[in-house]
């Protein structure tokens, strides 16, 4: 009599289980692992920065995944090693007449600025910063040559893009988003721009800021609609979508422009957002609630991946603005309080970004010993009137060896159920 075949189906209650261990694996990925669409730019104006490398000690702790800087700093570079965050160079606008005029001198800016192993790894250089409403006019002429003597300076098969920084003001319109489309008076800079980032398959690097929409509408519902809170939405009839945030009725404008000129081709990479959390007297939401609405917000969308109305199902790398106050900038209050994060290693206010629930790096201090019958009652903090209510801010604590003893343990488990599973099922 012929022996039975075994059954290759897996029982219902195996596939059950199997099914809810991934299910937890998928639900504990995100708090843990970086996420390559969030960024963070590190700007150094200020006279009481920690040194760089406590900075990439408190980053490599986030989720974020890349850090954009100003001016590329060897020591500030080097710390970045074995983080797993990668750096976007910036090299000055005084360094595009040299960089246009000279092939040499953009490979030597390239051979001294690029690290001489592959950590930390380089994804892009931001040749200059606005440069289309720079106080020297010249420079725009000279940008595209720079960025091209630079871009033919990189090594073989490099996969570094090479890009500039523009500001919201390239557009000539913007609402409602479908009617985006670039200032004609800048053709002669931006047309030869546009086709060199097609070319070379680099992105289009714009600084979009909900918070200065604000402040040219400081309308409580515009305020709503800046900080990703409940709001009506604004349809646009142009093309029939519904937007329920600035931030992305900005990015899809952009969208709208680029697509117009006829570069579908050219991603956009958004290289500054932020909000201040404080500001003088004639800056109209300037504070830590709304600061703290907009990024947590900013953030929670981000990693929901559900796109903008016109790009759905993919988040657009975004830097945040910026690691840390900086206090010797010019201009208002607002311009030197946009960190995210203290340079006690703290954060500002909570954002979402932090791993494990922790609130930086630096311990709390030690607590007062309360009276015997007095109860310790923690204060909920402010949240701006006709704000959607947002999480409590999470206990700043260290994280303990043991904490991090548990965390191994827990997924050594989780993927010893697997392999007990798997074996079963074999």
């Amino acid at each position: 009599m012929a022996r039975p075949r075994r059954s290759t189906q897996a029982p219902p209650l195996l596939n059950l289980v199997l099914l809810l261990g991934f299910l937890l694996l998928v639900h504990h990925v995100p708090s843990a692992a970086p996420q390559s669409f969030i960024g963070i730019n590190y700007g150094d104006l200020a006279d009481n920065l920690p040194p760089p490398s406590s900075t990439a000690r408190l980053l490599k702790s986030t989720t974020i995944s890349k850090v954009r800087l100003y001016r590329t700093d060897p020591a500030v570079v080097s710390a970045f090693a074995g983080t797993g965050i990668s750096l976007l160079l910036g090299a000055a606008n005084g360094d595009i007449p040299n960089f246009a005029s000279s092939p040499s001198a953009a490979a030597a800016w390239v051979a001294s600025h690029l690290p001489a192993s592959s950590s930390p790894a380089i994804n892009g250089i931001s040749v200059g910063n606005e440069v289309l409403f720079a106080d020297d006019p010249t420079l725009a002429a000279q940008l595209v040559p720079a960025l091209q003597n630079v871009y033919d300076a990189l090594p073989p098969n490099s996969s570094i893009k090479v890009s500039t920084v523009n500001a919201m003001d390239v557009l000539a319109s913007s609402d409602p988003p479908s009617s985006g489309a670039f200032k004609p008076g800048l053709a002669a800079a931006l047309d030869p721009l546009l086709a060199f980032l097609s070319k070379t398959g680099s992105p289009f690097l714009v600084n979009p800021y909900p918070y200065f929409a604000y402040q040219d509408d400081p309308r409580p519902d515009t305020l709503a609609f800046c900080l990703f809170q409940p709001n009506a939405g604004r349809p646009d009839a142009g093309s029939g979508l519904t937007y329920t945030s600035m931030f992305d009725a900005q990015v899809d404008a952009v969208r709208a422009a680029l697509d117009a000129k006829g570069y579908k081709d050219v991603e956009i990479v958004v290289a500054e957002t932020g909000w201040p959390h404080s500001g003088g007297a004639d800056e109209a939401g300037a504070s830590v609630e709304n600061a703290r609405a907009f990024v947590s917000g900013l953030v929670s969308h981000l990693r929901s991946l559900v796109g903008t109305p016109r790009m759905p199902g993919k988040s657009v790398d975004t830097y945040l603005f910026a690691v840390y106050d900086e206090d010797l900038k010019p201009g208002k209050a607002s311009e030197k309080s946009f960190g995210v994060f203290q340079t006690t290693l703290t954060e500002t206010y909570p954002t979402g970004l932090m791993r494990n629930g922790t609130a930086g790096l630096a311990p709390a201090p030690s607590p007062k010993p309360a009276p015997p019958a007095t109860p310790q009652v923690t204060p909920t903090p402010p949240v701006q009137p006709g704000a959607a209510a947002t999480a409590a801010a999470p206990t700043r604590h260290t994280r303990s060896a043991a904490e991090s003893s548990r965390t191994v343990v827990s997924a050594l488990h989780l993927f010893a159920c697997f392999g007990f599973i798997m074996a079963l099922l074999a």
